[in-house]
């Protein structure tokens, strides 16, 4: 049984999932939301949360104990201890949110989006959600949807062609 047992594994050795969500903590801190699977949107969340606390403190300990957390990405740490924690002082707990995503169609792993609960302006700005393209419809002159051209395809190249 597991009881009290909270870290999760996600099938790593400790090396590699210690660097995973190092990785995973600072692309957070640079993007402001990241896209990955739930599980592992549940196993950074913890961690990402105790960064925000020491964020909070500012003390020069604080920054160091984050430098080691991050592997020594001074420029997350700088965003962390100058952005992210000031904007998050007042809150208690609870920096972060997971959305739901659905499947992905590769393997149909559930995947997620972990983004701040009080995100910055500049992230919230630079986010857009896209919507899926359509098809492109070409319209004549008399109102009639065609079908727009397509592009020619690329003739390869074969032994007898003098330019290869």
């Amino acid at each position: 049984m597991r009881h009290q047992n909270k870290t999760l594994k996600l099938g790593r050795t400790q090396g590699h999932r210690d660097a995973l969500l190092s990785n995973l903590a600072v692309s957070l801190i640079e993007h402001g939301r990241i896209k990955t699977t739930i599980a592992k949107a549940k196993a950074i969340r913890p961690f990402v949360e105790k960064l925000i606390t020491k964020a909070k403190t500012g003390s020069l300990h604080a920054r160091r104990m984050a430098l080691a957390d991050l592997r020594h990405n001074e420029d997350a740490v700088t965003k962390l201890f100058k952005e992210i924690g000031p904007i998050n002082a007042a809150r208690k707990g609870g920096y972060t949110r997971i959305i739901k995503l659905g499947q992905r169609k590769s393997d149909a792993s559930e995947m997620a989006l972990i983004e701040w609960v009080d995100m910055p302006a500049k992230a919230e700005k630079a986010v857009v959600v896209s919507e899926p393209k359509a098809k492109k419809v070409a319209k004549s002159a008399e109102g009639a949807e065609a079908p727009a051209a397509e592009k020619p395809k690329r003739a390869s190249k074969t032994k007898a062609d003098p330019e290869s």
